[in-house]
């Protein structure tokens, strides 16, 4: 199958390209992100394989369709960033990876937690500039600490491991009661009382119209006072403006973030030589009790290895006209 992949690293070129060996399809690598200013660059082309910031949207879909592409494949979990209903009216399969390695995303979301917590980021460029002083270094304790994830699939089951190793209280909002949650002693409360009661707070949902902007001024309203609110999820979980409202007022202690509401044109490029634009943003990294990086939880090796693994397989299956588990 000839494969146009879109928005592409050097670093997926190397797992795609290992993978690829046991596939043996066509691979055609474009650095630029799909649209349809791009989607020429896929003709000839039967799948096109997506990220999460290239926007599937109906007008691209048909762009495509007239194209000959019958086949979008998201190298990422979430699908927000699809058409499903126009995809499915013109017959194009849309296929995911729903599971790459939630250890890569859990565990940077606890690296955020330990971060903001003990500072350890400003400690070490006191330390390089000569700066032993431990004043506004102080942390606390994640021992005792009650930490609510919204959200407990595959990532969010993995945190809560990781938090009561810890020794960490965990309380959990879902539709679903994850059993190895419940094993680990994981208490499902509703969404106000998780709110209410965390000393910090890690989003781990999908993005849908009833979890956008899930944080916003009036569950900001509900924190504890000087909350951690971490979010390796989706950007638009969390309404931008109103968390600056709540940095600022001090309701807010910390906050992490490997995603971005508007981080499509920023996240994974080299801006260091521009004006960044986008006041919102800048605005944020101007706090001292603010985290920020640009979508890399999910970036191990084991984690690309298993995205490049699992969409080749999933365009090898529906090449040979099998079904696939990962169809959308």
């Amino acid at each position: 199958m000839r494969i146009a992949v879109f928005s592409s690293k050097p670093y997926d070129h190397d797992t795609f390209i290992a993978a690829n060996t046991v596939h043996g399809h066509s691979l055609h690598f474009f650095e630029a992100a799909l649209s349809v200013e791009t989607c020429s660059l896929a003709e000839e082309s039967e799948a096109v394989c997506v990220f999460v910031n290239d926007k599937v949207d109906a007008r691209l879909l048909r762009c495509m369709a007239g194209r000959g592409v019958k086949t979008v494949a998201l190298r990422c979990a979430g699908f927000n960033n699809v058409d499903l209903p126009v995809a499915k009216e013109l017959g194009m399969r849309v296929v995911r990876v729903p599971a790459y390695s939630p250890y890569a995303v859990a565990e940077h979301a606890v690296a955020l937690m330990l971060t903001l917590n003990r500072k350890t980021h400003r400690a070490y460029n006191r330390v390089r500039e000569g700066n032993f002083a431990l004043n506004g270094l102080l942390g606390f304790d994640m021992h005792g600490k009650t930490v609510g994830i919204i959200g407990t699939g595959r990532i969010g089951a993995v945190l809560a491991k990781i938090l009561t190793g810890l020794g960490c209280v965990v309380l959990a909002e879902d539709v679903y009661q994850n059993p190895a949650c419940l094993a680990l002693g994981v208490r499902y409360i509703d969404r106000a009382s998780l709110l209410r009661e965390s000393d910090i707070i890690s989003l781990h949902c999908p993005l849908t119209p009833e979890t956008r902007h899930l944080i916003n001024k009036e569950s900001i309203a509900m924190l504890k006072h000087g909350v951690m609110v971490i979010n390796t999820g989706r950007g638009a979980l969390v309404d931008t403006r109103a968390i600056i409202a709540g940095l600022k007022s001090g309701h807010i202690g910390a906050l992490g973030l490997d995603v971005y509401e508007q981080e499509e044109g920023l996240f994974f490029e080299d801006h260091s030589n521009e004006i960044i634009q986008d006041d919102l943003l800048q605005r944020l990294l101007t706090f001292p009790n603010v985290l920020i990086t640009s979508h890399q939880g999910y970036f191990t090796r084991e984690a690309l290895t298993a995205i490049a693994e699992t969409t080749l397989n999933n365009l090898s299956q529906l090449e040979r006209g099998e079904a696939c588990p990962n169809t959308l």
